[in-house]
């Protein structure tokens, strides 16, 4: 079967967050993650199906949505998760916000790497509590872990290391080994690790497997918060259903005590969204992925010949992580918007005069963009 990824859609006007907060100017948005793709047939036909019921009353968790859970992680990570382990979330976000709230208290410090996606710095203080960051070095063109540097930050009241993997904005996908060495740090330090993996089946390079980090062996397990989520890759986030894995059965109590009272429970459209999803979709999310794939080399064969910008390979998401730095324009986010290409800015995910370039959209909507940025560099060169 083949899938219809060419086909733009037109967006204006339907309160979407990506294309509307542009109305009434010629932008094209390639910021927020989410893609300009419709769902996949599967989702939409369930969706249909439980509309056309007409009842939204209040809902139960599928039993199978957690069955395909369940199988779908002994399969794709090597992780047998029990039942009771998964937390159901309106939000991946939300759960950010949850695990800061229930393992450290307030004045008590987090802890995480940068640059990374927004809400990771902002979840901290939200919470009452110190941020602590420390940059991925860029060595041999590859984002890495500064194992020393992470070591050296701690401090006895740090409580919780707050990853991101795959890794946004950078696209990186985080090997077994480096893993390994990060579990075996944050345990020497007794910190609890809340891992963002909403990206982890969208690997675009064949070589590349996501290790997900709680899967390493059952000690870590006990330590550690999965935040996973259907999304980003099925683009479903309006949905709102996303979910925790926590095995041990006291963190997993502290987190669920924050949620009381508070949390709103998942939607019965998300619940049928996520299982379609999971369960019927996998065609769709392959033909995805090699459309993502060829969108991802187009834009870093643009990067490569493109003067003072620059980027690393991208190794799974659908987002690219651009150095405008040298650029040597005051603001790299307005430069490109007033070209007519809305990007997100750099200094969100702790790094200002770069910006992060969404390319899940069709190819002509993404191969405009590109002509209008290097039109604005040519420009700019000339000026």
């Amino acid at each position: 079967m083949s899938f219809d990824f060419d086909t733009p859609i037109n967006r204006k006007g339907t309160e979407s967050l990506k294309w509307d907060i542009y109305q009434g100017r010629d932008v094209l948005p390639l910021w927020v993650a989410d893609m300009d793709f419709t769902s996949p047939p599967q989702v939409l036909a369930a969706l249909h199906e439980r509309v056309n019921h007409g009842i939204f009353g209040y809902n139960l968790t599928p039993r199978a949505l957690k069955e395909t859970i369940i199988e779908r992680l002994r399969l794709r990570h090597d992780w047998e998760v029990q039942p009771d382990w998964i937390v159901w979330l309106p939000g991946l976000v939300t759960g950010l916000n949850i695990a800061c709230r229930a393992v450290a208290s307030p004045g008590e410090a987090i802890l995480t790497t940068i640059p990374v996606y927004p809400p990771f710095l902002s979840a901290p203080g939200l919470a009452g509590c110190e941020l602590i960051t420390v940059e991925h070095p860029h060595r041999n063109h590859v984002y890495q872990i500064d194992f020393e540097a992470i070591k050296a930050a701690v401090k006895e009241r740090t409580r919780l290391f707050l990853l991101c993997n795959p890794q946004n904005p950078t696209g990186r996908v985080f090997t077994r080994d480096e893993l390994v060495t990060l579990a075996e740090i944050c345990l020497s330090r007794d910190l609890i690790i809340c891992a963002d993996e909403i990206h982890c089946d969208l690997i675009l390079d064949a070589e590349k497997h996501h290790t997900s980090i709680a899967a390493l062996d059952q000690i870590i397990a006990a330590h550690t918060i999965t935040l996973l989520a259907p999304s980003k890759t099925f683009n479903i986030p309006g949905l709102g259903c996303s979910l925790a894995v926590i095995p041990d059965e006291g963190l997993r109590q502290r987190f669920t005590k924050v949620m009381q009272g508070i949390v709103p429970h998942v939607n019965i459209l998300g619940y049928t969204a996520a299982l379609a999803a999971y369960r019927d979709s996998e065609d769709w999310r392959l033909e995805l992925i090699d459309y993502l794939r060829r969108n991802r080399d187009l834009v870093e064969a643009f990067i490569d010949l493109t003067p003072r910008l620059s980027m690393n390979h991208v190794e799974a998401t659908y987002l690219a992580w651009i150095d405008a730095r040298a650029l040597g324009v005051p603001n790299t986010y307005a430069f490109f918007e007033q070209a007519g290409v809305g990007l997100s800015d750099g200094a969100d995910f702790g790094a200002p005069g770069f910006v992060r370039l969404n390319f899940g959209c069709p190819r002509a909507t993404l191969e405009l963009a590109l002509d209008r940025m290097a039109a604005a560099i040519n420009k700019l060169k000339q000026g």
